[in-house]
């Protein structure tokens, strides 16, 4: 229709848009000198955000597209909508993709063309019908199985548009959700997954993980954040949360005598965890009673919401803000919030934590509670198939507590489990060719969902990291410690590759002067967690996938051959050991094979 116009009019236009652009900005056109009206102050419970927004806007800055997606149609008001399109079989449109992940559903072609979908679990732990019910849910409305996710949950795949509400349907009848598990929002809220069962444990983390849990659902003005958030509750026991690696880590420790508050069990803040960025969160020296932990948190995120990068998303996350302000900055902001001081503890004064269990999450493990057992359970990366949840499920209700806990190793624990049922439940689960043994190399094996469902990773990790520990295990058969191998297949970093003794990021690699590629990954090694926590160091970068086994294998002779005894972990060796001569393992195995 442009065409329609000539130059005189279309002159003519442009400068009517461009007036009603001026008068869009200073809200309102002036009349006899008098003032232009103000803009009207936003209300509601997206208000935070939108005058973050505005704030950037009038600094000259331009919003990222989700940012402006979320501006023109907040995701839970667009909610009819989108299920009038699921329903009519309709591939959703980038924006839509990004808003329906606030209810839990993402779009992942063209790895897969449906819908994943991620629930919310908080602490990790359900009871068996509801986790038999969600293979229900996956054989009537997905690809009839589910994997776990390093943030202890569930997530189900396959799910035809049609079928998302269904699901999400189906999800609320068993007392689930999975409102806000994506887009820029607090995702499923970790705890100890020994909560309330381990003997050296300072505090239950499971009322404090629902309690915060139920915060964030029940507050709009929470949701749509500068960027996704993590927290995380530690409750001081033999199994790791891994809350070093989330914005909040709320840690349970010990408090002692002569200290400037009173002794006892408090909650110390960590804060700036972000591995993908290769950040662990650090101590902040604040502790808080445990019924401090949610007004804390909601102070914390409401200093992000205001402050953090709306323009920039690889730069939107906390960490970010923490960097450019520094904790005290941060934190003066947080007690300006509360409208209170925090507490600050000497770390004299703190107890030091007790030990980690490394392998605490696979086998049977004393419970505090006489008599009874927890058993970790292996799982292939995560995934089991809907026959093996409901049978999983029996065994949890016949012979355990009807808990089912998963873990961020992508494993879950029975507990509950009296002695005399402990081989029983060995037995049904290695009838379901699963295992609760397992080798040093398969039971620290995390690995994401990959390219085979999901459109951001570069290689296919699931398949490359069973690939890598069935080699290992048929070569390296006097490995007697634990090593954690983590694969991830993007920046995103879901598998946490930096904190693995070796961790692998997918990569293409160019193998021919015309580009042309093949999946592999870059390898790092010496990362950690807990009393360990450290960033991993890159060693080789593109690695083809089929040569990543013997990359492996290189790593874990020399460990075995050079370390000083089985006392020295992986870790330490990697340290003593220094980048550059690992880095010259590989060149000198080929030459001696070339040889």
């Amino acid at each position: 229709m442009a065409d329609d116009f000539d130059a005189e009019q279309k002159r003519y236009l442009e400068g009517f848009a461009h007036g009603i652009t001026a008068v869009r900005m200073t809200g309102g056109l002036g009349t006899g000198g008098a003032a232009p009206a103000p803009a009207p102050e936003p209300t509601g419970p997206d208000a935070p955000h939108i005058k973050a927004q505005d704030k950037l806007v009038k600094a000259g800055a331009k919003l990222s597209d989700q940012e402006k997606w979320k501006r023109a149609e907040n995701p839970f008001d667009g909610h009819n909508r989108l299920i009038a399109e699921a329903e009519a079989g309709k591939t959703p449109k980038p924006e839509d993709n990004f808003r329906w992940r606030y209810h839990g559903l993402f779009w992942v072609a063209p790895a897969q063309t449906s819908y994943m979908c991620r629930l919310r679990i908080p602490n990790g732990i359900l009871q068996h019908w509801q986790f038999a019910g969600i293979a229900d849910l996956a054989d009537a409305h997905g690809g009839g199985y589910a994997h776990v996710t390093t943030r202890a949950n569930l997530q189900v795949r396959e799910i035809a548009p049609e079928h998302g509400q269904p699901f999400l349907d189906g999800l609320v009848d068993l007392g689930l959700t999975a409102r806000g598990a994506g887009a820029d929002n607090i995702r499923n809220v970790t705890g100890s997954p020994t909560a309330g069962i381990d003997a050296q444990e300072l505090l239950d983390t499971r009322p404090l993980a629902r309690s915060w849990h139920n915060w964030i659902l029940n507050d709009r003005s929470l949701y749509g954040l500068p960027r996704k958030f993590n927290v995380a509750f530690d409750g001081g026991g033999v199994l790791p949360v891994l809350e070093e690696t989330n914005d909040i880590g709320f840690q349970a420790v010990e408090v002692t005598e002569g200290a400037s508050v009173e002794p006892g069990i408090w909650m110390r803040l960590v804060l700036g965890g972000i591995t993908g960025h290769r950040d662990i969160a650090r101590d902040t020296g604040v502790v808080l009673r445990p019924k401090e932990c949610n007004a804390v948190a909601d102070a914390i995120l409401r200093v992000f919401i205001e402050n953090g990068d709306r323009t920039n998303r690889n730069k939107a996350r906390m960490k970010y803000v923490l960097d450019a302000w520094g904790f005290d900055k941060y934190l003066a902001a947080v007690e300006e919030k509360l409208g209170r001081k925090l507490e600050r503890v000497d770390p004299a004064h703190i107890k030091p934590r007790g030990g980690f269990d490394r392998y605490a999450h696979v086998g049977v493990h004393r419970q505090k509670q006489a008599g009874l057992n927890w058993i970790g359970v292996v799982l292939p990366v995560g995934k089991m198939t809907t026959d093996q949840m409901r049978a999983l499920a029996a065994i949890a209700r016949e012979c355990g507590d009807g808990l089912i806990r998963l873990t961020v190793w992508q494993n879950f624990l029975f507990s509950g489990v009296p002695d005399a049922h402990v081989a029983e439940v060995e037995a049904r689960v290695a009838a379901l060719g699963l295992t609760t043994r397992a080798s040093s190399i398969r039971a620290g094996l995390v690995a994401c969902t990959g390219n085979r469902g999901c459109k951001f990773a570069a290689s296919d990790t699931k398949g490359h990291a069973l690939m890598i520990a069935d080699y290992i295990e048929a070569r390296v058969k006097e490995l007697d410690v634990p090593v954690n191998l983590h694969l991830t297949g993007c920046h995103h970093s879901c598998a946490q590759h930096y904190i693995g003794d070796i961790g692998l990021i997918g990569a293409k690699v160019v193998v021919s002067e015309e580009g042309d590629t093949v999946e592999g990954y870059d390898i790092v090694v010496g990362g950690g967690f807990g009393e360990a926590a450290r960033i991993g160091t890159e060693i080789w970068k593109a690695v083809r996938a089929e040569d990543c086994p013997g990359r492996v294998e290189l790593l874990l002779r020399d460990y075995l051959a050079h370390r000083t005894g089985p006392q020295e972990s992986f870790q330490a060796f990697t340290s003593r050991r220094g980048p550059e001569a690992l880095k010259e393992l590989a060149e000198s195995r080929m030459l001696e094979a070339a040889e």
